[in-house]
């Protein structure tokens, strides 16, 4: 079982997940841009708005989505998601193309 992560832990690895789906639109070319307080607004191609921030109090990653909304838990390996499994990368490409 994965150890629970300290605040610094989280922060370090949460910063890196945005960091990285950043790089991933700025190379599919999808209009982003970080809103006041580390909220990442990205406006995919099909249109809509996607949101993903941090959660520090449940150290998670949330997506919000046309679709739905979508919390990400820290596993150990990677970020995925709390019901379905899908891991974060998986889901921002298949939610904005990146």
């Amino acid at each position: 079982m994965e150890t629970p992560m300290d605040e610094r832990e989280y922060h370090e690895r949460a910063d890196a997940a945005l960091a990285a789906i950043e790089a991933k639109l700025e190379a599919a070319e999808v209009d982003f841009e970080f809103a006041p307080g580390g909220v990442l607004e990205i406006e995919p191609v099909g249109g809509g708005t996607i949101v993903v921030n941090k959660q520090s109090a449940t150290r998670e990653i949330w997506v919000a989505a046309k679709s739905g909304g979508f919390h990400y838990r820290w596993d150990g390996n990677v970020w995925v998601d709390t019901r379905s499994g899908e891991p974060l990368d998986a889901a921002m490409a298949r939610l904005a193309g990146c």
